[in-house]
């Protein structure tokens, strides 16, 4: 019995240490900008190892292509990156930013209930589902601090536990960070297309001019892009995409920034 207590506290202790230099980690960021995140490594090492992937037609495999894997990303100071494409970000990840504490309660809320919807229509669609048709839609309630939290020091598997992490991270970080701060952090680390990480990297590959000069509707379009980056990466003149983005600017006037 004392053997297995003994295991308990040994656990206990080592789980404190994790969360410890998770916290020490998080509190250097403050006055350290971090080089890479942990999405960051793993999508280098993919890519380093098994090259990109090039979209093939439906029905078969997506083939890796045999060149070498483009990488781009340049950190910016929070005051050289567009307004326009903070506010569009904000507009489109997380209208509630500046406002709550890490976790936006209500809109997780909305996204279950969407989800149990979803799930419902699922059951009929796979039951009679025809070539072509698109599945129900599940979305996310994340904010842009627990997408941070997720991309910054955690990996890619969905756990309950690697979850519940998230959400210890994601008040760390607001308990550490300065909205301000963490808004930067994210524009300078999110995906923006395979091997494109960063606003300055996202604004030079798709309009060939600095994050600090993106108009408003530039801004939009990379906003949209954020939950399938390289999706959209693939199909630029996508309609949706047009249309969004255009959605998000009339959004983004409204937006208050950190």
């Amino acid at each position: 019995m004392r053997t297995f207590w003994r295991w308990i506290a040994l656990l206990l202790m080592s789980g404190l240490a994790l969360e410890l230099f998770f916290l020490g980690r998080i509190a250097a960021m403050a006055v350290i900008d971090p080089q890479s995140t942990a999405f960051q490594r793993s999508e280098a090492w993919r890519l380093a190892t098994e090259g990109p992937t090039v979209a093939k037609p439906a029905g078969k495999a997506p083939a890796k292509a045999d060149t070498g894997f483009r990488w781009a990303q340049r950190w910016l100071p929070y005051a050289e990156i567009s307004d326009n494409l903070k506010r569009a970000v904000i507009a489109s990840e997380d209208g509630g930013f500046v406002n709550h504490e890490g976790v936006d309660w209500e809109a997780l809320d909305k996204a279950w209930q969407k989800n149990e919807k979803a799930q419902e229509q699922a059951a009929k669609f796979s039951a009679a589902a025809k070539p072509g048709a698109r599945a129900p839609k599940i979305v996310g309630g994340s904010t842009i601090t627990q997408q941070l939290a997720k991309n910054l020091l955690l990996s890619g598997e969905r756990t309950l536990l690697r979850k519940g992490q998230e959400f210890v991270l994601t008040m760390m970080l607001e308990l550490v960070l300065s909205k301000q701060r963490i808004l930067e952090i994210y524009l300078n680390s999110v995906e923006w297309g395979e091997g494109v990480f960063g606003a300055e990297a996202a604004a030079q590959h798709y309009f060939r001019k600095p994050a600090s000069r993106l108009s408003a509707y530039e801004g939009a379009r990379l906003a949209v892009m954020l939950p399938r980056p390289k999706y959209f990466e693939k199909v630029p003149n996508s309609g949706y995409l047009s249309h969004r983005a255009s959605v998000i600017v009339a959004r983004s006037g409204d937006v208050e920034l950190p």
